[in-house]
């Protein structure tokens, strides 16, 4: 066992702030010196940038279904051995969704701490907090924390009706200075954000801690798994990486290099080509719809493209690595551009999302399980030569395209759900 001080920062609802509270937290116990690891709860990618960027190290995703039980606590075994504190932001509710962050807090023994908006409110806020604290005895309690607050005597309005066994641990104040910019898919990319740093300093300065140190520790158990196999030993693997194209889980390109891959990454929007020597190709997701002229422009590496193609080169393709193959892409006005051309078919941008859940996936590689959300439609002639599953009961069956060595889908993939599928994957072998 090793033990390691830990809280999972929940909150009533979505749209309470609670990215804001854990990026702050973060930052304010770096600034301390304290080593700090964060986890995001669910599937996504912009969240756990913005608490990179605050804790200063990798942050995992951390979700039943997707990554599993294994994979998690194998994880934070290792987050423990190197930490001070481990924080893990929460997925929407606390017992929204199944599985929930209550049923993540429950299985691990991590206390939540809800963070919930003072904004508008007075003395409900006590009556919320209990409501959480106490609907499910299962699931650890460690305190409420306020957000959204106009000073000491509006903390005080809030918390004075709290019941004794449910502290208080501060309040993070109302400001503009520590507002994270959005847009349609949720938070804007951190490196978009030229003063992150100053609003994330600017969080942990306004920050009121009022708990006296760290909280508890909690025990986390090692969880003994074979390395994976080794079949991606000296393949040289090129994996797009720019503004465009950054929706990237660390543990997937983890797994890559611990199967023996060499990842080269380059960057579509720079006017970048294919590394020398690629063999396989990874064009995650982001959004390319933002980036339509330099990517259109890129005539380098539309013919590079097509060329590893042809020589029947793998290559993998997620949400908006596979609009950017398509022939055109459009905005919602109706603009767009003409791009790589390897898949037949266009597709646009919608005001509204078109899709979103967890979704699993039988591939001629392996299963695969992953989640989807985007915004666009897509019109292609291809076949589908699969179509996912999503396992909450919600109608989101995304379509598998493969075209020659090209594989496409807006399905994000968790690679180490099937490392054996994935090596199969980059490799070419058991396609047809």
């Amino acid at each position: 066992m090793r033990h390691c001080p830990a809280l999972l920062v929940t909150a009533p609802a979505s749209g309470q702030g609670k990215t804001t509270v854990t990026a702050a937290l973060a930052r304010y116990h770096r600034n301390r010196g304290r080593r700090v690891r964060v986890f995001k709860t669910g599937p996504d990618f912009l969240d756990p940038m913005i608490h990179q960027r605050a804790s200063g190290a990798p942050v995992y995703v951390a979700d039943l279904w997707m990554t599993g039980e294994a994979d998690i606590r194998r994880r934070l075994y290792a987050a423990a051995g190197e930490a001070d504190l481990i924080l893990v932001e929460g997925v929407m509710g606390l017992f929204d969704g199944h599985p929930s962050s209550a049923d993540l807090a429950a299985r691990f023994g991590i206390p939540v701490m809800p963070a919930i908006s003072g904004a508008a409110m007075a003395q409900t806020f006590a009556a919320l907090a209990h409501g959480l604290a106490t609907y499910r005895a299962e699931v650890p309690f460690a305190g409420v924390f306020a957000n959204r607050v106009s000073g000491e005597r509006h903390y005080a309005l809030l918390t004075e009706g709290l019941p004794a066994g449910r502290p208080a641990f501060g309040y993070l104040p109302r400001s503009a200075d520590t507002a994270l910019p959005s847009r349609h898919l949720g938070l804007v990319q951190a490196a978009e954000i030229a003063d992150l740093d100053r609003r994330l300093d600017a969080a942990a300065e306004q920050l009121v801690w009022k708990a006296p140190g760290l909280p508890p520790a909690v025990a986390f158990a090692p969880e003994e798994t074979p390395p994976p196999p080794r079949h991606l030993a000296g393949r040289r693997i090129a994996v797009a990486r720019d503004a465009a194209f950054a929706f990237l889980y660390p543990a997937n390109l983890d797994l890559l290099r611990e199967m023996g891959a060499e990842l080269h990454f380059f960057s579509p929007v720079q006017g970048d080509g294919l590394p020398q020597g690629t063999q396989a190709v990874y064009l995650p997701g982001g959004y390319p719809e933002l980036h339509l002229e330099a990517l259109a422009a890129n005539e380098r590496l539309k013919r590079d493209l097509a060329a590893h193609a042809a020589a029947g080169r793998p290559l993998l393709a997620e949400c908006g690595g596979m609009l950017y193959l398509l022939e055109r892409l459009e905005d919602t006005e109706g603009q767009g551009a003409d791009l790589v051309g390897l898949l037949p078919g266009q597709a646009r941008m919608q005001g509204r999302l078109a899709a979103l859940g967890p979704q699993e996936v039988t591939l001629p590689e392996g299963v695969f399980r992953g989640h989807t959300f985007h915004h666009s439609a897509m019109h292609s002639p291809l076949e589908p030569i699969a179509r996912a599953r999503c396992p909450n009961g919600r109608d989101t069956a995304e379509a598998v395209y493969r075209k020659g060595a090209v594989t496409a889908s807006y399905v994000h993939l968790y690679f180490p759900a099937d490392p054996q599928g994935t090596a199969r994957l980059f490799t070419g072998e058991g396609r047809t």
